[in-house]
């Protein structure tokens, strides 16, 4: 499969920049699980989006420090995109930011966490079951950081998975929208790295519970399966096999 990463990360600063960005580590996601699929990244951020979506087999969205609500140019044609691949039923995943653009464009509404910032390993527990989140665990660790959160869903979507502090990390809508408030690309040394860069806007002690929470491994693999049998059971790839 060949898929479109549209790449919304914000973040042009020096630690960004000693990272490995939203491009490669989304690739790497999916090549946990499917190493011979190919993608492509366009820098939405940037005004650089696909010129052609039916060039691809899907898309995903990254996470980014920038908010789906500021009103940004691109941003609005984001949600233009997200609309015209949910109208077409072309399969689309969303992380963080993702997840928010694809609830907010298709009718939802995005609020600030009433707990402030969700940073570290994050346990949520599984609500809805589709056929290809069928080996995920009950409880989903996944590493998350975000200080804003999906409070309405759109229309027809499916709750999968929620949060002592959030009551939607992850939806569904038919076969072709899946998502998650959180980082399935994220590795435990980036997310050590990034909670000693944002120290002072985190707090000594959400920092502290934070790299405390990184002594158990997040369940990247099994999300990574999840995302590739997303993928391969939407409804325009059945239809091209004929199935």
């Amino acid at each position: 499969m060949h898929l479109a990463i549209l790449m919304t990360n914000t973040d042009e600063s020096a630690f960004a920049q000693a990272h490995p960005r939203d491009g490669e580590t989304f690739t790497a996601l999916i090549h946990l699980a499917r190493p011979d699929w190919s993608t492509e990244v366009f820098s939405v951020k940037d005004g650089i989006f696909p010129d052609d979506m039916a060039r691809f087999d899907g898309a995903m969205i990254t996470g980014s420090p920038a908010s789906v609500r500021n009103g940004a140019g691109w941003v609005e044609q984001l949600f233009g995109l997200i609309r015209d691949m949910e109208q077409a039923r072309q399969p689309l995943f969303g992380a963080c930011f993702g997840h928010q653009a694809i609830a907010v464009a298709l009718g939802g509404k995005v609020d600030w966490n009433p707990g402030g910032w969700v940073h570290g390993l994050t346990r949520n527990r599984v609500l809805a079951r589709p056929g290809w989140a069928r080996d995920l665990p009950d409880m989903i660790r996944l590493y998350g950081c975000h200080s804003e959160q999906v409070t309405v869903l759109p229309e027809n979507a499916l709750n999968l998975t929620c949060s002592t502090a959030c009551a939607t990390t992850g939806f569904a809508i038919g076969h072709h929208i899946y998502t998650t408030q959180h980082h399935p690309e994220m590795e435990p040394r980036f997310v050590r790295a990034l909670t000693e860069e944002m120290a002072d806007t985190l707090g000594p002690e959400i920092c502290r519970a934070a790299l405390a929470s990184l002594k158990d491994p997040a369940d990247q693999k099994a999300y990574a399966e999840s995302i590739a049998r997303f993928f391969e059971q939407a409804p325009h790839i059945h239809r091209d096999q004929g199935v």
